[in-house]
């Protein structure tokens, strides 16, 4: 919308409902080509049945009355929807401070209201942010609260950590899920730890040794705690966030102006990986790159950490965020494909940021589907449905379902 020239008052300002639905109306004719005019056109058809026009100005106020007809029945209700798709499992990002409160009361409609499990996922990175200290600070105060545990030196925040992955744990969590910029895997020695920590604590600036040391032995830590509960670990890597600092300062963090970054990943990653695989402490573990040239480095990192009991132990993520497209999920596949075991593959687990959103599911099966179907037509794979058929659901579905414990738990 903003390259479209559309004012941000109709983006993240005051605008009613509908301004801002009319302005996007507008804006969807341009997108040809770009993944959300695929996913524009697909969360209308389904769930909503609107295959029928394309969203346009002149088509906006049909589209926007159909869908709010539709909205006010139970059928699309938050449960109507997660029904209508057939969501089995829901797991929202959640920090080590989170009460979980709302976990607490989903858990009591178990059975009653819905069948759709909502479990949380461990997002630890704030708790190793020690690049700010006096926001760092204020986090560990909040991190002692939640942990009802004093937090006086490095060992007593690993501790109080432990004690909120304990508490996740017991409220179903199963996966972590990191969103930094590559691994961190510098060596360092557990005295110089915790006087980088002492320093923080004191509010002091960290130098940028320090703060990879310390983000170092902060994922050690993280990924002992995962495999010792039998978790999943998962590794976003690569966003270069928050570049425009004047939209910064208007609209705070997060808000539309992140890209691809270009760190070193390969070496870094290769070293966390082993150093926690050299000490049998590696839990299943799903990378995800976010720029394209790493692809075919992802799909060859995972076989170096496959240990020939799980099958699939050490995944390559489905393609997220600026990759989330036609482009980016074919060559993802292919990378995959080429250097790896693509029937072992867990497929697409979609970063949701909304209840109409599972139709990027559907978007991805069709991408997996004509991959495969076109090499079958070419005789590139064997013209055989029920096994080329087989492998795809085990993508699609299947593979998944085995791959994270929740299903075991049931």
């Amino acid at each position: 919308m903003r390259a479209s020239g559309i004012d941000e008052y109709y983006i993240t300002g005051q605008a009613s409902d509908w301004e801002k639905f009319e302005m996007w109306a507008m804006t969807v004719p341009k997108m040809i080509r770009n993944p959300l005019y695929h996913w524009t056109h697909l969360e209308l058809n389904r769930p909503f049945g609107i295959n029928n026009m394309l969203l346009s100005e002149k088509t906006a106020k049909a589209v926007w009355e159909k869908c709010n007809v539709k909205l006010s029945t139970k059928d699309f209700t938050a449960q109507g929807i997660l029904k209508k798709m057939n969501v089995e499992i829901v797991c929202t990002t959640d920090d080590p401070i989170d009460s979980l409160e709302f976990h607490q009361s989903y858990a009591k409609l178990k059975n009653k209201k819905t069948s759709t499990k909502l479990v949380p996922a461990w997002r630890p990175d704030k708790a190793m942010a020690a690049e700010d200290a006096d926001s760092f600070n204020v986090y560990i105060g909040k991190l002692e609260a939640a942990a009802n545990y004093e937090i006086k030196d490095f060992a007593s925040l690993i501790q109080a950590l432990r004690i909120r992955h304990a508490y996740f744990h017991d409220h179903g969590c199963r996966l972590s899920d990191h969103g930094i910029e590559t691994a961190y895997a510098d060596d360092y020695t557990e005295s110089e730890v915790v006087n980088i920590f002492k320093r923080v604590r004191r509010g002091k600036m960290l130098d940028a040794a320090e703060i990879g040391k310390f983000k170092s032995a902060m994922m050690y830590e993280f990924g002992v705690m995962d495999y010792e509960k039998g978790w999943v670990q998962q590794l976003h890597l690569g966003a270069l966030r928050n570049t425009n600092s004047r939209m910064r300062r208007v609209l705070g963090p997060d808000t539309g102006y992140d890209s691809i970054g270009d760190f070193e990943v390969a070496r870094p990653l290769s070293k966390y990986l082993d150093r926690l695989d050299a000490g049998d402490k590696l839990a299943k573990t799903i990378l995800y790159n976010l720029n394209p040239r790493d692809n075919e480095l992802m799909a060859s990192m995972i076989g170096n950490f496959q240990d020939g009991k799980s099958p699939g132990k050490i995944q390559y993520g489905s393609s997220w965020w600026f990759l989330d497209q036609k482009d980016g999920m074919t060559k993802q596949i292919e990378a995959l494909s080429d250097l790896g075991v693509l029937s072992q593959f867990i497929g697409m687990l979609t970063d949701s940021r909304s209840f109409l959103s599972y139709p990027r599911h559907e978007y991805f099966r069709r991408i997996l589907c004509r991959i495969l179907g076109s090499e079958m037509e070419q005789g590139l794979i064997p013209n055989d449905l029920s096994h080329v058929g087989a492998i795809a659901a085990n993508i699609c579905y299947h593979n998944a379902k085995r791959y994270f414990p929740f299903a075991s738990e049931e």
